[in-house]
């Protein structure tokens, strides 16, 4: 993969399945951060959560599909044939070793998953490979004090505005503000399997593909 003119945008996560929600977040960064490629980086078996229960060649043609149309978004299929379990260490690791060490890395978050950044492994070296851009609700102020006592120093040293990303390699923690859509995988799945429609909540060429492979349907 040729390097991005400008800082690349990371996204990750099992995409079990890829939802508007998730287009949507990396659609706000791309614009908000000017970030002129994100990245999916479909796992195949994370190391953080329980194994996904769809395989993980469903999962990347998903997103394959999903981000077809839009010329910013690109297709990382590496970790989804992975066995092994994979950390964002790992990936990230593996992605600065292909950018070399100077290009601007931006790993896109939610507010979540940096309320639980110290549970990550090997958490404080991830800042040594990448910047970490973390997508807020509007009317959710993320503070110092909402955050636990180590990782709450790390953000007061390193927090700083979008133009910060494209001026050193790694680093910075910057927040974007994020359209509230209210969607998750785990409502999604449970549609499915209950035969409820999800319509609008999936890309078309997304809900065509599990319908066509008949996909999260009640276990037999």
């Amino acid at each position: 993969m040729n390097p991005p003119r400008g800082p690349l945008g990371v996204m990750g996560g099992t995409f079990d399945p890829v939802h508007l929600a998730h287009l949507r977040l990396a659609e706000e960064a791309a614009e908000t951060l000017g970030l002129p490629e994100i990245r999916w980086v479909p796992a195949g078996n994370p190391g953080h959560r329980t194994a996904p229960r769809t395989p993980a060649r469903h999962r990347l043609e998903m997103v394959r599909r999903a981000i077809a149309g839009n010329p910013r978004f690109s297709l990382d299929p590496a970790e989804a044939a992975l066995d092994t379990p994979a950390f964002t260490i790992d990936t990230l690791t593996r992605i600065r070793g292909e950018l070399g060490p100077d290009a601007p890395l931006v790993f896109l978050i939610g507010t979540d998953q940096l309320l639980a950044f110290e549970t990550w492994r090997r958490w404080r070296e991830l800042f040594l490979l990448a910047h970490f851009a973390v997508a807020s609700r509007p009317g959710f102020a993320l503070s110092i004090d909402s955050l636990p006592a180590a990782l709450g120093r790390e953000y007061a040293d390193r927090a700083g505005p979008p133009e910060c990303l494209a001026r050193s390699r790694a680093g910075r923690i910057v927040n974007f503000p994020l359209t509230a859509l209210e969607i998750s995988g785990t409502e999604i799945r449970a549609r499915l399997a209950a035969g409820r429609s999800v319509r609008y909540l999936l890309p078309p060429e997304v809900l065509a593909y599990i319908e066509a492979n008949a996909l999260y349907r009640p276990r037999a």
